[in-house]
């Protein structure tokens, strides 16, 4: 059996019944569902399930040794199997994890140290580290067996994203009984997206809320926008010039580009568009900074200087400046935006946009409409 049909039977066996425990140690329980729904650190569940699937594919590894840095002839590589098998079944099944390789994040990037319990691993909340250290301690010492803890990881991550879906069903729900209600106003909705913006880990809805814009009018304007890219990949990875790409309809040639920043744009950042969009092979009409920060009137003026010299024209918008002004010009689409707003919303990963960052958008909205 290899690790791809170890991931597969495991929560196979799983989903047989979510209602049964692997693991009949209380206290050990406690710390595999403190780890599981721990939502400001995900990374120590995809290092826990990599080190499992290890020590089950390959029995004669130190499980606490997932570093090919560490001594001895028992070591392993645990970033192999995150990137190579947990990465693609954490999205096949769409489990509430990290999106991306734990051995990438701060706490565990370059570690030559056998994992034992008391090593201090940098990161937030203590606990989280503490509990995983000591889970890898007692499969190492035969107290508990590595494909029942898998198992119980994936037991914990489906019950979560059961109870996800569910509340996320009902705060639709609650949404569709007021359907009747007078629609928001314009400003009504600027405050709405104001609130939303200054909810925790919100970087990813600027560019949400001006793709929203787009879909919403691009039967009457006659441009569309291209695929989003990944939140977390860099435009050099996906050969994009900025966070969202405007084209005419029936055509593929990039005619505006806009570039999302939570914080101040720079003359430094102008320099860069610039540069990327000097390898296009075709010119595009119009550059466009998003920002959710003050907007500085000598960058400001640096950038219209730029068109005499490139002929392309560069702005920085304010983000909610933007929406404001889009929803006034096109008052009568308001409720389509606000409607295909939240839809992208909920469909985005949640590593870009996190389960309680959708929950807050229709709990905001619920309030709104109910106001």
């Amino acid at each position: 059996m290899n690790a791809n049909d170890i991931l597969e039977s495991s929560i196979s066996a799983v989903n047989l019944s979510l209602m049964v425990s692997y693991i009949p140690d209380l206290e050990t329980k406690g710390k595999v569902e403190f780890i599981c729904r721990c939502n400001t650190n995900k990374a120590p569940i995809r290092f826990l399930i990599s080190c499992l699937l290890a020590k089950i594919d390959r029995p004669s590894v130190d499980i606490r040794k997932p570093y090919t840095e560490i001594d001895g002839d028992d070591t392993y590589s645990g970033r192999y199997y995150d990137e190579g098998y947990v990465e693609s079944f954490v999205a096949k099944y769409k489990l509430p994890c990290n999106a991306t390789t734990a051995f990438l994040t701060p706490a565990f990037r370059n570690i030559d140290r056998l994992l034992t319990p008391g090593l201090v691993l940098v990161g937030k909340p203590r606990e989280v580290y503490n509990n995983t250290l000591n889970l890898l301690d007692q499969v190492y010492k035969g107290h508990i067996d590595p494909a029942n803890l898998l198992k119980e990881i994936l037991r914990f991550l489906l019950v979560i994203k059961a109870e996800n879906e569910g509340r996320m069903l009902q705060l639709i729900a609650d949404l569709k009984q007021s359907d009747d209600v007078l629609p928001l106003s314009s400003e009504q909705i600027v405050i709405l997206l104001y609130q939303h913006l200054n909810c925790k880990n919100s970087s990813r809805l600027p560019v949400l809320i001006v793709a929203a814009a787009y879909f919403s009018v691009n039967d009457l304007i006659g441009e569309r926008v291209l695929p989003l890219k990944s939140h977390n990949a860099a435009d050099s990875q996906t050969g994009s010039i900025g966070d969202i790409e405007i084209v005419l309809v029936n055509e593929e040639k990039i005619v505006t580009c806009y570039e999302m920043k939570d914080k101040r744009v720079t003359i430094n950042d102008i320099n860069n568009a610039l540069s990327k969009i000097s390898k296009l092979g075709d010119k595009i009409d119009n550059y466009i900074f998003v920002t959710t920060d003050i907007i500085e009137s000598e960058v400001t003026e640096y950038a219209k200087s730029i068109y005499d010299q490139a002929g392309v024209e560069i702005i920085i918008l304010d983000c909610l400046g933007f929406a404001k002004h889009f929803l006034h010009f096109f008052h009568r689409r308001r409720a389509k935006f606000i409607d295909t707003y939240q839809e992208i919303v909920l469909n985005e990963p949640n590593s870009s946009v996190g389960q309680s960052l959708k929950e807050a958008f229709l709990i905001l909205r619920k309030q709104a409409e109910s106001n």
